[in-house]
């Protein structure tokens, strides 16, 4: 059998060696082009060891850096939190037999996957601050969470509904054959299996979820790039702080990515290793038929 690819043609001498000048060009133009804006930036002192001294201090981490991070890390846990329920509920409302439900829910979720995060977040900033519906030292944590639920929950909504349509339908019906209440069937036989094979997806929506924390900069949020630019500004070393919030942000995106894995990897453990037994007391009998138990 040839080892050829049925998907495209194999290249030929030609073509490879055309590939590889295209490649040589390519990182050459890269290269070019991170040692003009790495040289222009040393001559105007960005990356001399002053620049980078105040990161060696105290004051600076307890006053700029760690009450940004405190600001990212509580609004992307709130949001993933309220999200995840949110997505769940919509998820399963997406699925009703009822046309009625689905059609608001769908129709709930679109229009929250269309809205821009951050002209959500600017107008529930501005809502929120007219009407005095939270404190005003809350406003902009408030806006932020919302604006980010509300996306990431539509979002991890489509999730779920996939998740769960992706698993065979010879369960339902065994399900429903015993019994189950559709209740029981999504509680029980449904959802245990379609998170383990949505955590992937989840995971990436997490990460979404904290990155965009950063758009509360817009709303005077206190999260953690504000708070680069403000050291940025008053120390005169704005890329040397952004710098260090890039290694941040990359370190707890790497970080929750890490959790979310090994969470996913116990999970898909403990089902290899055990079956899951549903009780007897969970599951109602058609009419005319009664559940035995063995005896002991």
């Amino acid at each position: 059998m040839s080892s050829a690819s049925v998907l495209y043609d194999a290249p030929g001498p030609k073509a490879r060696l055309r590939y590889l000048l295209y490649t040589v060009l390519v990182v050459v133009a890269l290269l070019a082009l991170g040692w003009k804006l790495y040289d222009g930036l040393a001559d105007k002192g960005q990356f001399t060891a002053e620049k980078w001294k105040p990161f060696l201090e105290g004051q600076i981490w307890t006053t700029y850096l760690l009450p940004g991070l405190r600001g990212t890390v509580v609004a992307a846990l709130l949001s993933i939190v309220f999200a995840l329920v949110i997505g769940m509920v919509f998820g399963i409302l997406r699925l009703s037999e009822h046309r009625v439900v689905r059609a608001v829910a769908g129709t709930v979720i679109e229009v929250a996957r269309a809205i821009p995060v951050l002209i959500l977040m600017i107008f529930l900033f501005s809502i929120y601050a007219q009407y005095n519906v939270f404190p005003s030292d809350q406003l902009a944590l408030a806006a932020v969470v919302t604006a980010l639920t509300i996306y990431n929950g539509s979002v991890i909504a489509e999730i779920v509904r996939s998740g769960i349509r992706s698993l065979p339908r010879g369960q339902s019906e065994a399900a429903v054959a015993l019994g189950m209440r559709k209740g029981q069937l999504m509680r029980l036989i449904l959802l245990p299996q379609a998170i383990t094979a949505m955590l992937p997806a989840l995971i990436s929506q997490m990460v979404v979820a904290l990155k965009d924390s950063a758009l509360g900069y817009a709303i005077t949020y206190p999260e953690v790039v504000r708070a680069g630019k403000q050291l940025g500004a008053s120390e005169q070393n704005t890329i040397p702080a952004l710098l260090v919030i890039a290694a941040l942000m990359i370190a707890l995106n790497y970080t929750l990515s890490v959790v979310a894995t090994v969470v996913e990897r116990w999970l898909r453990t403990r089902k290899r290793g055990g079956r899951t037994v549903v009780p007897a007391t969970d599951v109602t009998p058609p009419p005319g038929m009664a559940l035995t138990t063995p005896a002991p």
